[in-house]
């Protein structure tokens, strides 16, 4: 199937950044439920809180997530997950500003790998607010659709995490945690939350750990640590799932430079599961 007039494909939205979501969120990391007065800046990557999804519960497919071939193309894979991200910050968005959100089927790529065929789709995000002609944030965001898990097939052992953290957490995943982050973020991808589906019909083990998720943990872990830094780049990209059913650790290196920082999580056998790198002013 090509999907070729897809390519170049637009949309537009607008969302009015508000307090309550962001108190969600901290209380979801454990933190204060605060919700933060008008001009506070939101911590990088918590605009996923904003722009969700909301079609219609007649326009649910069988995965959970809106029925493909509207913005998206019909990829007719099964699995789709959020592969990677790379983001520039070029201006804070701010409580109680109206930001507009461009986005853009930049790429469509059909390869064939070990797991048989794949489809990556690459789509830009341009976010502006109240109005002003400069970009706040641009993200090119990274999704994958494969084929499902064929019966008896051994899923491949990661690849070994970095051993040199100079920062290090630990995160014991459950069902309310992934949850929680689903209805923050109006996810319906039925691979975090329910269970009968993420085991027998994707063929998981448990529920899996939003990668979105994951890289906050990963910026959280970093905002601990250099609570006074900027963030102005910051990609990310995963490697392996992680699951509800083991811990697994966020884990962080500054580079020599003092701009530079390495970032990743392992699960609970030391498997790579994301690598990042953010750049802070």
């Amino acid at each position: 199937m090509s999907f070729e007039t897809w390519l170049g494909r637009s949309e537009t939205s607008t969302d009015l950044i508000t307090a309550a979501p962001l108190a969600a969120l901290s209380a979801t990391l454990d933190r204060p439920a605060l919700r933060p007065p008008d001009g506070a800046p939101l911590p990088p990557l918590w605009h996923w809180l904003y722009f969700l999804p909301l079609y219609r519960q007649s326009e649910v497919g069988p995965d959970g997530h809106a029925r493909r071939g509207e913005f998206l193309p019909p990829v007719p894979l099964p699995r789709r997950m959020w592969a990677g991200s790379e983001l520039e910050f070029h201006h804070p968005l701010c409580v109680g500003d109206k930001v507009t959100r461009v986005s853009t089927i930049a790429a469509i790529d059909e390869k064939t790998g070990r797991s048989g065929p794949l489809v990556f789709i690459k789509v830009r995000h341009e976010l502006r607010r109240n109005g002003e002609p400069a970009l706040a944030l641009a993200e090119t965001h990274d999704i994958v659709y494969r084929e499902a898990a064929r019966p008896g097939a051994v899923a491949a052992l990661p690849a070994a995490a970095p051993d040199s953290a100079a920062w290090e957490r630990k995160v014991v995943p459950d069902a309310v945690l992934l949850f929680r982050y689903s209805a923050l973020t109006f996810n319906g991808h039925r691979i975090h939350y329910d269970r009968s589906y993420v085991t027998e019909v994707e063929g998981y083990p448990g529920l899996v750990v939003h990668g979105p998720l994951l890289a906050t943990l990963l910026i959280d872990l970093l905002r601990e640590h250099r609570p006074e830094a900027s963030v102005v780049r910051f990609a990310f990209r995963a490697s392996s799932p992680l699951f509800d059913i083991h811990p697994f650790f966020v884990c962080g290196k500054p580079a020599s430079d003092g701009k530079t920082v390495r970032l990743w999580a392992k699960d609970h056998r030391g498997g790579l599961a994301m690598e990042a790198t953010a750049v802070v002013a």
